[in-house]
């Protein structure tokens, strides 16, 4: 395996001017879901509180758009929705240590990164970048992490469209390079449509030949998993032997189904409660090493801003979370970026393409 985590470099606390930094200070919380006045809102890169005397903490789990709260020796990442009357809130806006909170943007940089300039081509990528070395990057990482991680797939439907991508997302699940599917109504009904009538949205998976009476097929599948009353039982109960769902059955990787208001149905196992479902989502984002998001703008935003930039392993090694956001659309692309999540990877090509050449490698 050549495939090396990255060193993380922390803050050399011993050195001015952050030796003689204040400790953080934190105030009251005035009521159930409310902060106080300059509350400190959390990045998704590593952050640090100062307790006092020149003791820094790192701060676990820190995600997008939390606050800190003080529990004694530790701090405690969570929403501002969870907070209680009467919560330790850390407060102050400013980020190098001034206040006694400290953002290491700088962490996972390598020594001889690259070359300044202030001006050079091709910062962001495009649909003109070439990804060759992504790619080789992110074959490495997902066999590091089938071993070492936790990988998390953020899907929407466009990957249950096309028989060969279908297939191959099913081949990376069995072969063991998910532990996690986020997704919404839209990608498990159609997956399950392809399994019992083998169309999305009504046209031929292969062909992308429109059946007759096709647009059907979906609300029938929405019908019949509704009357098995799950997506299990609809599975043993008709007899389904392939598909992303019922592999995600198979092999017991759990997902989680998050609904919209554009929902028809939906299957039973969508939750309808956005805050539940948030929380369901969230218990995988605490976990995530890496995070594949394909062709789901919200959703890719939405897991992006929940999942911090980094993880706290065994004996205190502190690693990247890799996010590779996938799609074929720029905007969505940047639409991450732009919301917070800095760290990720886009790669600007049709889904498809990107499943199918992902299992050959994989494969190879």
């Amino acid at each position: 395996m050549s495939f090396n985590l990255p060193d993380y470099k922390a803050p050399d606390f011993s050195m001015a001017p952050l030796n003689s930094m204040p400790a953080a200070r934190s105030r009251k919380a005035p009521g159930d879901g409310i902060a106080p006045d300059n509350y400190h809102a959390t990045s998704n890169y590593p952050e640090y509180v100062c307790l006092g005397q020149n003791k820094w903490i790192l701060v676990p789990e820190s995600r997008m758009d939390c606050v800190l709260v003080l529990r004694g020796d530790t701090v405690e990442v969570t929403e501002a929705r969870r907070l209680k009357n009467g919560d330790d809130v850390i407060i102050g806006r400013t980020e190098n240590g001034e206040e006694g909170i400290f953002v290491h943007t700088e962490g996972f940089e390598e020594d001889d990164q690259q070359f300044s300039e202030k001006f050079s081509f091709r910062t962001r990528g495009t649909r003109e970048t070439p990804f060759s070395r992504s790619y080789d990057e992110l074959y490495d990482i997902l066999r590091y992490d089938r071993e070492n991680g936790y990988i998390v797939w953020v899907l929407g439907p466009a990957v249950a469209f096309d028989k060969d991508s279908r297939e191959a997302m099913q081949a990376i699940i069995e072969m063991g390079f998910c532990h996690a599917l986020m997704a919404g109504n839209a990608l498990a009904t159609h997956d399950l449509e392809a399994s019992l009538f083998q169309t999305g949205l009504g046209q031929d998976i292969y062909s992308q030949a429109p059946i007759q009476q096709g647009h059907y097929n979906h609300l029938d599948v929405l019908n019949i998993v509704r009357r098995f009353g799950s997506i299990r039982e609809t599975i043993k109960g008709l007899g389904l032997s392939e598909g992303i769902m019922h592999t995600c059955e198979k092999m017991n990787v759990p997902y989680v189904l998050a609904g919209s208001i554009r929902d028809d149905g939906p299957l039973p196992e969508v939750i309808a409660h956005v805050y539940e479902a948030q929380d369901a989502m969230r218990v995988h984002a605490r976990k995530a090493t890496t995070v594949i998001s394909m062709a789901t703008q919200l959703h890719s935003i939405a897991f992006g801003n929940m999942t911090p930039g980094y993880r706290i392993m065994e004996q205190g090694v502190v690693r990247p979370v890799y996010f590779y956001i996938v799609d074929i659309s720029e905007f969505s692309v940047d639409k991450l970026a732009n919301r917070g999540s800095t760290q990720a990877t886009a790669i600007v090509t049709n889904v498809q393409d990107f499943i199918v050449n992902l299992h050959k490698s994989l494969m190879g």
